[in-house]
């Protein structure tokens, strides 16, 4: 029944209220980024320079200088590997669509594949990147174009490639955006990477990347692992196979380098059931299917109102999001995962929901540290909703989440013992083994054995019949009912917001509803709209 109801809570819930003025995530041990990419259009200075169907799109770009627009003829097909240079001065160099502004989307607005008859096609017709930042490049825009392949090609790494592996931060390309462009490999095709992001000040915004997929290896729409950040990913239909987002993955080849200060932001991460093994939809083609989101090696990210949709056991066990040091060939040891905010997101139709790794266990690494999880909706989820695994962990914060169908449990830890661990105001099923260790069973003994000193506060499991029965298992003030009894709005029709008169209706610790702070989705409206909007390659 969840899972059949999961899609239409996206749909009418999240067209809610208004965002309450003032409004804050919920406070905890996380710092947020220290820097934030603008994605202000600039208003351009110099030339403009029109490269018509035949023209020589290098050469255009070879001879811009800062303050000019290269305006690319709508569709128009410029077949080659082109490189943005570096130059001299500040200013930025815009290229784009020919196509007037009135007939885009406006800034803030994202594109669809419907809008490909607008823009000009850069293709690559090889293994190479359609258009690749040469080193030290810098102040480019890149607006309302397709970026893809020929059909001739066996397999591509890098459609876009804002650098690559270069070895000094003054090499690494910076002020880079990709803005309302269309990114996409093709059905049959290898495809390693939509966008690889190994740069300074750089951003995905407004965008639609789709078909990206490997069969054997990892593959994702948007990856980092080279360039320091800042990073904006806001606003973007994001399709991998592997995973959608990545940060680490490979090791830097700046030394001591983590991505940081990345911003993720109203996103909508999706995986086609055409690429699910055994769905009715299933198009033949065994892609490496992994998670949606994944942090290897990265430092102060807020992950802020993204839809997440779709995430199954394949290639690993189907956890949707993935925070796990990985020192990846064993050449950086500083790679660690902290400062991370993972906030106001919806997570549907997935086998489980996040899971944490204390530290690399194969190689050296840093560790799993200041972790908040908080104002999330997980539905759907067939398993385990939180697992934490590994070498001991600091400052896990998972607070007013609402959780429905992990069968499970909902949270399971195979761990050393974690530190200024915080378990607060969550509104879950329980599952099988509720808070469950390895070997210590459900309940009060795994929570003192492997969360000691731990804020455990104002909880809600639900279950069956027989929920009552566990009462007894958890501390003081955790409440165990049946669904019926919770006082949801509208179970049946996906409202899982509380009724006035349901009993955990502003009875959590801060004087919230237990569980979500629903009103806070407000923001996710238009990413609902734009979902329903998004061509997708199969039918729901």
């Amino acid at each position: 029944m969840l899972r059949r109801i999961a899609a239409p809570l996206v749909l009418l819930l999240i067209l809610a209220a208004p965002l309450p003025a003032g409004w804050a995530a919920p406070a905890g041990p996380a710092a947020l980024p220290q820097a934030y990419v603008d994605t202000t259009y600039p208003s351009p200075t110099g030339r403009t320079t029109t490269v018509k169907t035949g023209g020589d799109f290098q050469a255009a770009l070879n001879a811009a200088q800062p303050g000019d627009v290269i305006q690319l003829e709508a569709g128009s097909i410029f077949t080659g590997n082109f490189t943005l240079p570096k130059k001299t001065g500040a200013g930025w160099i815009i290229v784009r669509t020919s196509a007037p502004d009135s007939s885009l989307p406006a800034p803030g607005a994202r594109v669809t594949p419907a809008h490909s008859s607008l823009m000009p096609k850069v293709v690559s017709p090889n293994g190479n990147p359609a258009v690749t930042a040469a080193p030290g490049s810098h102040h480019y825009r890149l607006v309302g174009i397709e970026f893809t392949i020929t059909p001739q090609v066996k397999g591509i790494y890098s459609i876009v490639a804002f650098g690559g592996d270069q070895k000094s931060l003054e090499d690494t390309p910076h002020h880079l955006i990709l803005d309302r462009s269309y990114v996409h490999g093709l059905p049959a095709i290898n495809s390693f990477r939509g966008v690889l992001l190994n740069s300074a000040s750089s951003a995905v915004i407004d965008s639609h990347i789709s078909d990206i997929h490997v069969d054997g290896f990892d593959s994702q729409a948007i990856l980092g692992y080279n360039g320091p950040g800042p990073f904006k990913i806001a606003n973007n239909y994001l399709e991998g196979a592997g995973e959608n987002i990545m940060f680490g993955g490979a090791d830097p080849h700046i030394a001591n380098l983590t991505p940081s200060d990345i911003e993720v932001r109203g996103n909508y991460f999706f995986k086609p059931l055409s690429w699910r093994i055994g769905h009715p939809s299933y198009a033949g083609k065994p892609w490496t299917i992994k998670n949606l989101f994944e942090l290897k090696n990265a430092r102060r990210v807020l992950v802020d109102g993204n839809l997440f949709e779709n995430c199954w056991q394949h290639a690993q066990t189907g956890f949707a999001i993935l925070f796990t040091p990985r020192n990846q060939q064993g050449g950086a040891p500083w790679s660690t995962v902290e400062d991370v905010s993972f906030v106001n997101n919806i997570v549907i139709r997935s086998a489980s929901g996040v899971s944490f790794l204390g530290r690399d266990d194969s190689q050296q690494s840093g560790s799993t540290k200041r972790i908040t999880i908080a104002n999330n909706l997980f539905a759907g989820l067939e398993k385990t909703l939180f697992q934490l695994q590994g070498a001991a962990m600091d400052s896990i914060v998972i607070e007013h989440n609402t959780a429905f169908a992990p069968s499970f449990a909902t949270l399971f830890i195979e761990a050393a013992p974690v530190t200024n661990f915080v378990y607060r105001n969550n509104l879950t099923h329980h599952g099988a083994g509720g808070i469950s260790g390895n070997t210590l069973g459900t309940g009060t003994a795994a929570i003192q054995h492997y969360f000691p000193n731990a804020i455990f506060q104002k909880n809600v499991f639900l279950g069956g019949p027989g929920i009552t029965n566990l009462a007894q298992k958890y501390p003081d003030g955790t409440s165990l009912v049946t669904v019926e009894n919770a006082g949801f709005m509208d179970l049946a029709r996906g409202d899982y917001r509380l009724g006035p008169s349901s009993p955990f209706k502003r009875a959590a610790t801060d004087g919230k509803d237990i569980g979500m702070d629903f009103d806070a989705l407000a923001r996710l409206a238009e990413i609902a709209a734009g979902a329903s909007r998004a061509a997708r390659p199969v039918a729901r």
